[in-house]
């Protein structure tokens, strides 16, 4: 499985950001988002089931971020929304078999994509 991030960029305190990952290979798959700031561990932030009807957060997300996926395209997106400094991380998209919120678990990983929120 391949895994290809896109979407990342500069934005404002309390602006938005879409990210979106395409994953081409066989299987079906769990798939999410960590992210990592330089010097901390990788960090879970979301996922979502393989039909997309069950999905879990980060805590320091709940309510501000969404993830989503389409099937047909085998795409999972990563709806930002009230972005804070604290959000700045090259977030990686991931697969697993199963709802990870840890990195042990995570089968295949995508390059990162640098989000950087301004103050």
């Amino acid at each position: 499985v391949q895994l290809q991030a896109s979407g990342g960029g500069l934005v404002q305190a309390g602006g938005s950001l879409n990210l979106s990952c395409a994953a081409s290979g066989r299987g079906s798959y769990v798939m999410g988002w960590f992210r990592q700031v330089p010097g901390k561990d990788r960090e879970f932030v979301a996922a979502i089931s393989r039909s997309g009807r069950r999905s879990q957060y980060a805590d320091s997300v709940k309510g501000r971020f969404t993830i989503s996926r389409d099937n047909a395209k085998s795409a999972v997106f990563l709806q930002m929304n009230s972005l804070n400094a604290e959000d700045t991380a090259v977030y990686y998209c991931s697969v697993s078999d199963f709802i990870e919120t840890d990195t042990t678990g995570i089968l295949y990983w995508a390059k990162g994509t640098q989000v950087t929120v301004s103050s």
